[in-house]
């Protein structure tokens, strides 16, 4: 088995269609299809099922497309690495993050990231939580920052900043802070949240603060993006519930209003897989 038939069985399962997959790869249709029926003879599996108008991975094509977007980002992290290595840095970190590290919990890490490793070069990439645990496991991330009640047993995960909940409303909102005693006073209000896309556990959070306060959030609109969610209370769309945290590095007229008396609070964790044997990762890690 060699390198080009990884490359191959990637394109074809990733298009799934001989004829984009040749023309992504700059070879003849034929010539594909006999390096695919090449690589099924080499494991004694059948990976693809096709006729004339389909093709779709069978069970072990699933299992194989993952071990080797596997294999080929790793051998492309290592090519990036020897490049970095060979200008006299130590390597780059990759690291994934929600929103809401922007506002402290990064910029502190990259701070002390410059002045302890500044031979370290940083990738940074904003992504939900399930992209950062799964680039992770696949080694296209090193580090990402979460807002999870748990992750996978290959991961590791380490709070870094425990938050509490603040109420966001326009300026012009006729409760002033002096006057805000619950969150129930607001049930009347249009609710702009996270979408549980950005966090399930989060948003179960957010449902269970005002549930806790005897009401059902009228959810008017949602979004993954804490500034379009400001944005939309800015505009007089409604009020939101967010990590206290967020209320720092934004100029927008609107109120953050600390929520009193509730038991929620929110975490934001870092996660890596220690498995990952990426020089940099492991320069990093005692900074957190």
């Amino acid at each position: 088995m060699e390198l080009r038939h990884l490359l191959y069985f990637q394109a074809v399962a990733e298009e799934l269609n001989y004829r984009k997959a040749a023309e992504r790869l700059y070879i003849s249709q034929p010539g594909l299809s006999r390096q695919i029926k090449q690589l099924e003879e080499l494991l004694g599996v059948q990976l693809f099922e096709r006729d004339k108008k389909h093709v779709e991975l069978t069970v072990a094509g699933v299992y194989f497309k993952d071990e080797v977007d596997f294999v080929i980002n790793h051998l492309e992290s290592a090519k990036n690495q020897l490049k970095l290595i060979n200008s006299g840095k130590v390597g780059e970190l990759r690291i994934g993050f929600l929103g809401s590290a922007s506002n402290r919990v990064l910029p502190d890490l990259l701070t002390k990231l410059n002045s302890d490793q500044p031979l370290i070069t940083t990738s940074l990439e904003e992504l939900s939580n399930s992209a950062q645990v799964e680039m992770i496991q696949k080694d296209k991330l090193d580090m990402g920052f979460v807002r999870l009640a748990s992750v996978p047993d290959d991961l590791v995960m380490k709070p870094v900043l425990r938050d509490s909940f603040s109420l966001v409303v326009p300026e012009s909102h006729p409760i002033p802070v002096q006057d805000f005693k619950s969150i129930s006073q607001f049930r009347d209000d249009s609710f702009i949240l996270f979408s549980s896309d950005y966090s399930n556990y989060y948003y179960e959070q957010i449902l269970s603060i005002c549930k806790d306060s005897g009401f059902s959030p009228k959810i008017r609109h949602k979004s993954v993006h804490a500034l379009t969610i400001f944005r939309l209370v800015e505009n007089g769309l409604g009020v939101a519930i967010v990590p206290t945290s967020l209320k720092e590095g934004y100029d927008l007229k609107v109120r953050f209003m600390e929520i009193p008396g509730i038991a929620q609070f929110t975490e934001l964790s870092v996660i890596w897989k220690p498995k990952n044997r990426n020089p940099a990762l492991i320069k990093v890690l005692p900074l957190l």
